[in-house]
């Protein structure tokens, strides 16, 4: 594995694990096994490392979304389905931009960014999947995106069975609600 990979993995676990303020350079090249001048070479800063860390996170997280919804039936239930079993791996904190906005988006313009750059990019697939079948595929979008972020906060401290099937409730109904209506 390469330096810059070694050092995104490692800095990767422990953004996710432990939040990205509360993990310093050091750490990130004592688990990478990189040197800190090679580890500098390949990320200049560590907001430049934290960018990199989200915008892989973006392409695993959609890559793996889409994997598990596309070709499905009923592709709102399966978004709601992947969730379920997102909440249930071991190490689930919640939503890795959501959390890296929170500790850093207000001094970090790039943050702050790819953050928003990872949600343009879910809500205009979840408008993708319900375009032709609902009246207002924006505000279904729109919608499916609230209840996914808003499930994904809850899982963090409640049961998180619990969160992704209310939210999967509110999304099929959501649609239903706004589907056309195709009687004579």
């Amino acid at each position: 594995m390469e330096h810059a990979e070694r050092v995104l993995t490692a800095a990767a676990d422990l953004f996710y694990r432990r939040g990205v303020r509360a993990v310093g350079m050091d750490e990130v090249r004592a688990a990478s096994g990189v040197s800190l001048k090679r580890l500098y070479q390949c990320y200049p800063s560590k907001e430049a490392l934290v960018v990199a860390y989200l915008e892989r996170r973006d392409e695993r997280w959609m890559s793996s979304l889409t994997g598990y919804v596309d070709g499905r039936t009923d592709p709102i239930a399966a978004v709601f389905e992947w969730l379920e079993r997102w909440f249930g791996e071991d190490g689930f904190r919640g939503c890795g931009f959501v959390n890296a906005y929170g500790e850093l988006g207000a001094d970090s313009d790039a943050v702050r960014e790819v953050v928003r750059r990872h949600k343009e990019r879910l809500r205009a697939y979840l408008h993708g999947l319900v375009a032709g079948a609902v009246t207002d595929p924006g505000l279904v979008a729109e919608q499916l995106l609230v209840l996914i972020d808003g499930a994904t906060a809850v899982a963090m401290v409640s049961p998180r069975e619990a969160a992704a099937t209310a939210a999967r409730a509110a999304g099929l109904a959501a649609a239903a609600i706004t589907a056309p209506d195709e009687s004579p």
